[in-house]
Parts: structure tokens; C-alpha cells; sequence
């Protein structure tokens, strides 16, 4: 916690006053982002700083393996959902970003099993894409190979999951929204985006 509180106190001596106007308008105006970013929980894959985006560019949703849900409004909560929802009614952000990445934990616990400790919640979550799971297995490819197949398989489940949302269906059909697949590799630094061919290419 003292490391966070120190760099709260740089933020405020350094980037603050750099900033301080920017934060004056986003407070006054609303924040109107283009962009909605659905990435992985993961503590090395930030998206603000992949993208090199300041306040009020991109809403952020993160979660264990950057999943999507399908479209399935009941009493249950539904947090992803919601702000998907937010993001694409009251925002009318215009593309939205599906990041996954390379050594993904929840994809790992897919793969083999949660870890200890991780019953009660990661490995229901992570239910949602057992349709990737199953595109891993029948690759057949070797182990080391399978894990980044299925991150990647991830990412087009919740592309696929996305477009079920009626309401982003329609802003599809009208040319309203635009979604992207991304794939990120935290040892390289380097993004590689979905193509129609549906492979992932280097940026």
C-alpha cells in the first residue's frame, strides 16, 4: 500500500497540474469515449497504457480472461454486462476492443483446472468459455502451443457472445459499431489484431 500512496503523491506533484485542465472539462462535460476496451484482469496487461490513452479516451471493462457472456438478462448480476450495456446505449461508443493475452491465468484454469482457492468463483466464470476449451482440444496441437490457440479462441467467443447483444447487433447492421479482436504478449510488448481471415497479426 505505501508503494501506492507514493506514486499518488507523484501523480498529484507531477501529473496533476499537468493535467488538471483535462480533468476540469471531463468533470464538467461527461466523458464521451469512442472506445469501449473489454480486457483480462491481469495485472501486466493494462490497457491505458498498451494504448498509450490519457482520461476519458477508452471505458474499461476488466475481468478474469477478458470474457464476454452471452446475452442473458435475469435477476442474476451480470457486472461485464451491464457495463457493456452502458458503453454501447448511453456512451454510443463507437468500436469495441476484445483484448486477450498471452499466459493467461483463467485460460490456464480452463485448460487444467482452477487452482486452489479459486473454486468458488473462477471456475463457474470461466464456464463461459468451455466452447473455446473444446476448439483447444480438437486442434490437437502440442501443450505449449494450445494455451495461446485457446486465448485466442477466447477472444472470438466473446466477439461471438458480443454480437448476440441485440442492441449491438443493431448498431452493427447500421454501421454505428465497429468490434475488434486484439491479442497482446506480455513478454514481447507486442498487439496483434484480428484480421477478417480470422487469424491475429502484428500491429
Amino acid at each position: 500500500m505505501d508503494d501506492l500512496i507514493s506514486g499518488y503523491r507523484r501523480f498529484r506533484e507531477v501529473a496533476w497540474p499537468e493535467r488538471k485542465q483535462l480533468f476540469e472539462r471531463l468533470a464538467a462535460r461527461g466523458q464521451k469515449p469512442e472506445t469501449l476496451v473489454i480486457a483480462c484482469s491481469d495485472s501486466r496487461v493494462d490497457p491505458q497504457m498498451i494504448f498509450d490513452a490519457g482520461p476519458g479516451q477508452m471505458f474499461v471493462v476488466r475481468n478474469v480472461a477478458n470474457l464476454v457472456p452471452p446475452f442473458l438478462p435475469d435477476a442474476n448480476y451480470h457486472g461485464t454486462s451491464a457495463a457493456i450495456e452502458f458503453a454501447v446505449r448511453v456512451l454510443k461508443v463507437q468500436d469495441v476492443i476484445v483484448m486477450g493475452h498471452a499466459q493467461c491465468g483463467g485460460v490456464h484454469a480452463l485448460l487444467e483446472g482452477a487452482p486452489p482457492g479459486a473454486e468458488d468463483f473462477v471456475a463457474g466464470w470461466m464456464k463461459i468459455a468451455e466452447p473455446a476449451r473444446l476448439m483447444a482440444e480438437d486442434a490437437g496441437l502440442p501443450s505449449d502451443q494450445r494455451q495461446r490457440f485457446c486465448e485466442q479462441c477466447c477472444v472470438k467467443l466473446s466477439l461471438a457472445n458480443l454480437a448476440g447483444f441485440p442492441w449491438v447487433a443493431e448498431r452493427i447492421s447500421a454501421g454505428e459499431l465497429h468490434l475488434h479482436g486484439a491479442y497482446f504478449g506480455v513478454a514481447t510488448g507486442q498487439l496483434e489484431m484480428l484480421g477478417d481471415d480470422g487469424t491475429f497479426k502484428a500491429v
